[in-house]
């Protein structure tokens, strides 16, 4: 037998333009709490349009967690978390069973404010599932769906994001993996965010503390899991007017990422569209174009593919922005030349100093040095950062001309 919960009350689909506006105010108010997460942040997003899964991958203290947490707040949603341990009983996310009903022969559980009754949930240390709840876990994932005793029930889940620490290898937990269509790596900061990540971490620091004496403002919610139900059920549209030329250039894209040897099944690659349908929406547009493609770089099954989707998508994107000069790149962190110079100029002083560097020290400079580079070099046309270019190559010829380095 097959009960539904009850589902977000039925509304009217919110017009494009209305819902791209309220969805951007949501990133914007992300964006000024975590430095260097806009192409993270986006994606929480557009999952949620699409109603699809995420998981993010990255070592601890990468505010994977508090991310989550805070674009759970931008949605006015039935929201759950849970942080798994390989000890996690099924009753502990899917709800106690309920002794009443079983004295009287029955078998199930009392889901109230459990993960069977979340519009939007988050799993931390998904991938220590342990086979007691795997398979529950399975179902509400894949088909929304919960079964009980002999009850199954329908789920409201939207959007289940997910994270962890590391990819699994355990063949047990490779469905579970691959029923997040969105893989996601977040690192720590590049070394000439530091100083904003301290601005901006105080302030993080500072809300908590505030909560914890009862001051703190909630992120006020943008949008509802009502209104994401409506556009997802209008989806149809976007997805029927995409174009051929755009069509044709994701089946040589799927190709591509295939003969690299990055599995993307035929289950996967439908899915996909709905992402860039989502991506459009995110924008206000009603029709798809090539930047939507971004989302590609996300579809690795190792973290050793993320580097091959780059160059298979990158130029498709490159293309695409050189064309539209007045957009600007979806992911792309902006970047002040003040801070990149202010950056630059204490390596300078640092190298040239008297003092005897260590070997770690050294290493660490060339790598804040690569770090500018790979900056600069995203400021296209811009004849201050191909002089600041100049002058980096200038640094890490005298570091490697250096004794040290030979």
């Amino acid at each position: 037998m097959t009960q539904p919960l009850q589902p977000p009350v039925a509304t009217q689909p919110v017009a494009i333009p209305e819902l791209a506006r309220r969805l951007q105010d949501g990133a914007r108010r992300l964006e000024a709490q975590f430095l260097g997460k806009e192409e993270i942040i986006r994606l929480l997003f557009i999952s949620a349009v699409a109603g699809e899964h995420m998981v993010m991958v990255g070592p601890p203290g990468t505010a994977k967690s508090a991310l989550v947490r805070a674009f759970a707040d931008t949605i006015d949603a039935h929201y759950y978390d849970y942080l798994l341990t390989r000890f996690t009983e099924p009753n502990e996310i899917f709800g106690p069973v309920d002794i009443q009903a079983f004295r009287q022969g029955t078998y199930k559980r009392r889901v109230e404010g459990m993960l069977p009754e979340a519009e939007i949930a988050f799993l931390d240390e998904i991938f220590k599932a342990n086979s007691a709840i795997l398979n529950s876990l399975l179902g509400v994932l894949n088909s929304r769906r919960f079964s009980h005793g002999n009850t199954t029930i329908s789920v409201p889940l939207i959007s289940m994001f997910a994270a962890s620490n590391e990819v699994p290898n355990d063949d047990a937990l490779s469905a579970l993996f691959d029923r997040f269509l969105l893989r996601v790596r977040v690192d720590y900061l590049d070394s000439y965010q530091f100083r904003g990540l301290l601005h901006k971490g105080a302030a993080l620091e500072s809300k908590a503390l505030e909560a914890q004496g009862g001051a703190a403002t909630a992120i006020k919610a943008t949008v509802s899991a009502s209104e994401l139900v409506a556009m997802q059920r209008g989806f149809g549209q976007l997805l029927d007017s995409m174009d051929e030329e755009f069509l044709a250039t994701y089946k040589g894209l799927v190709f591509q990422i295939r003969s690299e040897g990055i599995g993307l099944s035929d289950r996967r690659v439908v899915k996909m569209l709905k992402l860039f349908a989502a991506s459009a929406v995110f924008d206000g547009r009603t029709q798809v174009n090539d930047a939507d493609f971004f989302v590609l770089r996300h579809v690795w099954n190792t973290p050793e593919q993320q580097d091959i989707l780059q160059e298979i998508v990158g130029p498709i994107l490159d293309a695409w922005y050189e064309q539209h000069p007045e957009h600007q790149r979806i992911g792309a962190t902006p970047t002040s030349l003040q801070d990149l110079l202010a950056e630059l100029r204490i390596i300078r002083e640092t190298l040239a100093s008297s003092e005897v560097l260590s070997d770690m020290q050294l290493f660490s400079q060339l790598r804040n040095l690569g770090d500018i580079k790979a900056a600069l070099q995203r400021m296209k046309d811009n004849p201050a950062a191909e002089r600041m270019i100049g002058e980096v190559d200038k640094l890490l010829e005298t570091m490697f001309a250096s004794s040290r380095f030979v």
